[in-house]
């Protein structure tokens, strides 16, 4: 089904409306429009273009979510945003398809090693935001193509429900999940779509080396109920108790078991892999647009935004040392985790996803 753009007021926007085949003032707390004031590339090769009251935009963040965030940015500009929802696999490919005529400014959301292989192909343009200044450096992109947002380690969904009834103990670490038990009980997104297993898959990587990695996936693969297309699906499904295990970064497994759904979240012993998810600038976007899409990112890493991961309790971990953050969310620095290299993870992402399709599960099985 082809996906189709959100308005801030939740009305219909079809794709034709946008040439697309595939698929209030500011406050005074709000940073002041344009950021560093820096142009683009493509800024400097073309001539001013008539300002426009519109964002459109391309985001990994769930639909639900995404609209708060919509919301909050208009109040705040009196900008309206119009989005589709992709995963951030699926944002690179239609960012490779549509690379000489890109029909959205900005790409919100995704772990940044996907945001590395997009910027590997020249599909993203520098941006150096107002308050950049404020984050960690150890979280910036030293070419300043993209800009981080959040960060968020990997983790598993356990139904509770499902180990009572089946008397089996929780997986405590990646072995865990190999045992028989758990044999067609363990949901996991498909690193061809969603950057969440990609993480997953340059994790193991990292942390096993790559023949020992993939000799792991192989034999996870006998376990797997179904490889999904988004990397939020798999905590959904196993809160459901679709599955027994569904593997997710922690901010998509707190979320449902906050409302209530038998699940609980494990970090595995051995180490974990984490995301820094980002935002950027999308190379040759509607140049009607590139204010505001400047306007977006500047907005979106301020303690007001990212605030929002709090208010709306979305359980994400912002970058912004000064936001508000949840209570009782575990910080990368209290787990063990992969030194994860994101750099390295997105340069490798089209030979190790090529390298899963053939050796592992082909696109075509991400449902």
């Amino acid at each position: 089904m082809k996906k189709r753009f959100k308005a801030v007021q939740l009305t219909a926007l079809t794709l034709a409306v946008l040439g697309m085949t595939a698929c209030g003032s500011s406050t005074a707390d709000q940073p002041a429009a344009g950021g560093s004031g820096q142009k683009t590339s493509e800024e400097a090769k073309q001539p001013a273009a008539k300002s426009s009251k519109q964002l459109t935009m391309y985001t990994a963040y769930p639909e639900e979510e995404a609209i708060n965030y919509a919301n909050e940015f208009e109040k705040a500009s009196g900008i309206k945003v119009k989005f589709v929802r992709l995963s951030a696999g699926e944002t690179l490919a239609r960012l490779q398809a549509e690379k000489n005529n890109p029909q959205a400014s900005v790409w919100y959301g995704g772990p940044s090693d996907t945001f590395v292989a997009a910027s590997k192909e020249g599909l993203l343009d520098k941006y150096t935001p107002q308050g950049i200044d404020k984050l960690p450096k150890e979280y910036l992109d030293k070419d300043g193509l993209w800009t981080p947002l959040y960060v968020g380690p990997l983790g598993f969904a356990v139904n509770t429900e499902w180990l009572k009834k089946n008397n089996v103990k929780a997986p405590e670490s990646w072995e865990d999940l190999l045992k028989p038990e758990f044999k067609k009980n363990i949901s996991i997104s498909h690193p061809g779509s969603s950057g969440t297993a990609y993480t997953v898959v340059a994790s193991l990587v990292q942390l096993m080396g790559e023949e020992k990695a993939f000799d792991y996936l192989k034999k996870l693969d006998a376990n797997v109920l179904q490889y999904t297309k988004s990397g939020s699906a798999p905590a959904k499904q196993a809160g459901l108790g679709e599955a027994a295990v569904g593997i997710s970064f922690s901010h998509d497994i707190l979320k449902p078991k906050s409302e209530g759904y038998p699940i609980t979240l494990v970090f595995p012993k051995e180490g974990t892999g984490y995301e820094v998810g980002a935002a950027a600038l999308i190379k040759g976007g509607p140049a009607d647009e590139l204010d505001n899409a400047k306007k977006f990112i500047d907005w979106a890493i301020s303690k007001e935004a990212q605030g929002l991961y709090e208010t709306y309790k979305t359980f994400r971990l912002p970058v912004n040392p000064e936001a508000k953050t949840s209570d009782g969310l575990t910080t990368i620095s209290e787990l063990k985790v992969v030194n994860y290299d994101a750099v390295w993870a997105g340069q490798q992402r089209k030979d190790l996803v090529t390298k899963f399709n053939e050796k592992i599960k082909g696109a075509d099985a991400a449902k």
